[in-house]
């Protein structure tokens, strides 16, 4: 019988369990998925009943998802360079969709920027920055755009009864999913999964949908029968306590550094009842959310099946709410609960929670630092934001910092866990109590019992905004 020395034992133990497995070896991969216009309306958030999205809620059983997520702003340009940046927009003073980012902030390091300063490759396609090209080149390695035919636009099924003139930006579509521009994004996303990477990478897919107009395959559609079609909750007279500037809002659309009025067609909600498309458009909205779930399972699974699969966190989030009716009001263009709150999933092989959800209000701009943390990476100074592996390893750890929405100049939200107060640039304030009212359909701004709250939450506004 041979014996082995047990001090020998001790090192090829030691050995074993010191030898660094790829996981081990090199940072994490990420795979960074945006999705356009997506509020809550997804299975594990429960913001409309009938939302069908098993692959997203797959996701989030793996990770910790925020139930409470907010904006930096309700509109696509300034959110997603505050998100990409670490800079809101009272700091950037990019408020609208036609500030261009680098004229803003010329020396701003992005995220993609610092991860590759510090050996990450970055490649992305579709829709990240606003616009579905590169939107900053410095910022990639690679970024890939499908060639479209000059021209093309897929135009869905329109009922007989609805004229032309009528505000109906959606509806069937009998063509394959492969003909859709977000299904070749994910096409290609899943062939840089499949390969070797040399570097870890930061590899971002960018879906254009739920966008408007909300034209998928009609086999979507048949998922949520227009006859079975709930409505969201509303309040008739929802609109009489807001100020004047509020009112603005929820009737048409406030051009923000841009001439433009999407509404010159008439004022949405009168359309969409003159014409009787609210429970087609609810139906269109669920649809679209439903073609983007499909492909996120995909994305999902051809990363379970690749190499990479122990070793990439995964983040997904959309870029802010969206409104059907509440309010009388239709799109994002404001700063109410609708309107800012979103989906945002972190799933980590580091954090030691999943299938969790964290209570605690974040922001968007939280993405930066905690992506950045996570990734074994350096910290920046000099961001807006406050990284969130605290809530990843804890998700109902202390978090006493509200969100701050902007829209605009002058126009800021502070939401905490309790509270929505809204101050717009003429003085007008609203103040909800999401406690006892999360519809916000009762504005407590000018009730005296609750000034202390209203001077709380304004303590939390930018003492300076960037013109």
């Amino acid at each position: 019988m041979h014996r082995f020395p047990v001090a020998a034992l001790l090192i090829a133990l030691a050995v074993l369990v010191a030898a660094p497995t790829l996981a081990q070896d090199r940072p994490p991969n990420i795979l960074f998925i945006a999705v356009d216009d997506l509020n809550d309306w997804v299975g594990h958030l429960a913001g409309h009943p009938q939302a069908s999205t098993p692959n997203i809620d797959r996701l989030a059983r793996r990770g910790v998802s925020f139930t409470r997520a907010y904006a930096p702003a309700p509109l696509c340009n300034p959110s997603r360079v505050s998100l990409l940046s670490g800079v809101l927009p009272s700091n950037s003073g990019v408020y609208g969709n036609r500030e261009r980012f680098r004229e803003k902030l010329p020396d701003a390091v992005t995220l993609m920027q610092h991860l590759k300063a510090h050996g990450y490759s970055t490649r992305g396609g579709g829709k990240i920055f606003h616009g579905t090209r590169a939107g900053d080149p410095d910022s990639w390695d690679e970024y890939y755009t499908p060639a479209r035919p000059r021209g093309a636009r897929h135009i869905g099924e329109r009922q007989e009864h609805v004229p032309e003139s009528a505000w109906a930006p959606w509806g069937p579509l009998d063509m394959d999913d492969s003909e859709m521009f977000d299904v070749k994004i994910v096409d290609w996303t899943i062939g840089e999964l499949n390969k070797a990477h040399e570097k870890p990478f930061f590899l971002a897919c960018g879906f254009t949908k739920p966008h408007l107009p909300w034209y998928v395959p009609r086999k979507y559609f048949d998922m949520h029968p227009l006859e079975e079609v709930e409505l969201p909750a509303t309040l008739d007279n929802d609109r009489d306590d807001l100020p004047a500037f509020g009112k603005k809002l929820a009737a048409e659309v406030y051009a923000v550094s841009d001439s433009r009025n999407f509404s010159r067609h008439g004022e949405d909600h009168a359309m969409v009842l003159k014409h009787d498309q609210w429970h087609r458009a609810v139906q269109s909205y669920l649809a679209t959310i439903s073609f983007v779930d499909a492909h996120v399972g995909r994305l999902l699974d051809a990363l379970d099946a690749s190499e990479h699969t122990d070793n990439t966190i995964v983040v997904l989030w959309g870029d802010h709410g969206w409104h059907l009716g509440q309010k009388r009001h239709w799109r994002k263009h404001a700063l109410w609960e609708v309107t800012t709150r979103t989906t945002l999933i972190i799933s980590s092989p580091a954090a030691t929670r999943r299938g969790a959800t964290s209570p605690r209000p974040v922001s968007l701009v939280d993405l930066y630092p905690t992506l950045v943390e996570l990734a074994g990476v350096p910290a920046r100074n000099g961001l807006d934001g406050q990284s969130l592996v605290p809530l990843l390893e804890d998700p109902e750890s202390a978090w006493p910092r509200p969100v701050l929405t902007t829209y605009g100049y002058g126009n800021h939200s502070v939401r905490s866990e309790r509270w929505r107060y809204i101050e717009y640039h003429d003085g007008g304030q609203e103040l909800y109590d999401h406690d006892a009212d999360p519809n916000e359909w009762t504005n407590l701004a000018s009730v005296p019992e609750y000034a202390p709250v209203v001077d709380e939450l304004a303590g939390f506004l930018p003492t300076t905004n960037v013109e």
